[in-house]
């Protein structure tokens, strides 16, 4: 008995140690981090930068429409009416949801860094990490004429956005062919192509700053790997992971592609030549293949969700690309082709801006979100498996 007595006191001190030591973690992460702020960073992921995106490239669509030599005289006389403020006004909107969006994610990445790994494993989720970059160059592409594309700030700001792209291309397209989980015939869907386009992107603001050999570098590199990507997904081969019916609007990311590529090699060679109206009928082609079949995105209609400010960028710039072949072309058709995609492109982008304005409780639910649900699993196995 008396050995029992004398051995409690330490067991009651043992086990009142270990849950001080459990609670105070808790407490901490309280203090460092509210409720409400880390519910915020637990569900807008990489993907949320499609919002800046649309934003950037439908203020670079305004400010090639109201350029003299963007658009025939004829049009101009329309566009010249425009007032310069909403062009800077739709560009300073754009810019502080960019630098918003910016700022939450990289409180993600400090305090929800289990998160964000996660998203890099997603074979979907990995895909919108270029977003922030693309979305910073378009940006960047759209500024007013202050920010000249010669000017030393705008060239370091550029390089500051290809780097981190060309380093993911290093990371992800090496993954591709040779790594075995992840090899292309198995994590290829239509997210993969935003990879293609931050190439293109890329290679538009190198071309602009008269780099020309970096952005021809950038150009086939994107172009050959949306070669790979197209012949990979017409296949639809058995091993592939399927895409959720809710991101079914990323399928606009087929002629997104080669529109961005016909832009860049606009930029490149500095004429709208044969290889770049290629690009542009492809791109066509592929935009009136899914306007024939509403059916297809029937399904992923149903509620709104941050995937469907997929549909506006892709339509920007393939109303671009129309607006630099009108000015190539200079005829009727040309010109009211261009008319129409640009006013779909306006009408489709005001429509999600009111959508998002109206459903901004459910735009950060995420609830149906196949993304976040994969990161908080992944977050909860990680957890499990340490406990």
């Amino acid at each position: 008995m008396m050995e029992e007595i004398e051995c409690k006191p330490p067991t009651q001190l043992i086990v009142e140690a270990s849950i001080s030591s459990t609670d105070q973690p808790e407490k901490n992460n309280g203090e460092a981090l509210s409720p409400s702020c880390s519910n915020i960073l637990t569900k807008i992921h990489a993907g949320y930068f499609r919002i800046s995106l649309s934003l950037g490239c439908q203020a670079l669509l305004w400010k090639i429409l109201t350029q003299p030599n963007g658009v025939s005289r004829d049009v101009l006389r329309v566009f010249s009416k425009l007032p310069s403020t909403a062009c800077l006004l739709l560009w300073c909107l754009a810019a502080l949801t960019q630098i918003s969006l910016t700022l939450v994610y990289v409180l993600r990445c400090y305090f929800q860094f289990d998160l964000v790994k996660a998203e890099f494993s997603h074979h979907i989720g990995v895909n919108y990490l270029y977003a922030p970059w693309i979305s910073w160059l378009a940006l960047l592409q759209s500024a007013p004429i202050l920010l000249q594309n010669t000017c030393l700030l705008y060239m370091i700001l550029c390089w500051t956005f290809i780097v981190p792209l060309a380093m993911l291309d290093i990371k992800i397209y090496g993954q591709w062919f040779t790594t075995e989980k992840r090899f292309l015939s198995v994590m290829a869907n239509p997210t993969s192509l935003i990879s293609v386009i931050g190439n293109l992107v890329a290679a538009r603001a190198a071309a602009q700053m008269g780099w020309k050999e970096s952005a021809v570098c950038m150009w086939s590199l994107g172009m050959v790997h949306y070669l790979v990507l197209v012949v990979t997904l017409y296949q639809r081969l058995s091993g592939q992971n399927s895409l959720p019916t809710i991101l079914r609007p990323t399928f606009f990311l087929f002629f997104a592609a080669p529109s961005m590529g016909s832009l860049a090699w606009n930029s490149i060679t500095g004429t709208f030549d044969t290889t770049s109206k290629m690009l542009f009928f492809f791109s066509l082609f592929l935009f009136v293949s899914l306007a024939c079949r509403p059916f297809l995105f029937k399904k992923s209609m149903r509620k709104f969700n941050v995937a469907w400010w997929a549909y506006s960028f892709p339509l920007t710039f393939l109303a671009m690309a129309a607006v630099e072949y009108s000015r190539e072309v200079k005829c009727h058709v040309a010109t009211l082709l261009m008319l129409l995609l640009s006013v779909v492109s306006v009408l489709v982008f005001l429509g999600l801006m009111m959508l998002t304005a109206a459903n901004i409780d459910r735009l950060l639910g995420g609830t149906d979100d196949p993304i976040l649900a994969f990161c908080k699993n992944k977050k909860s196995n990680a957890g499990a498996t340490t406990k």
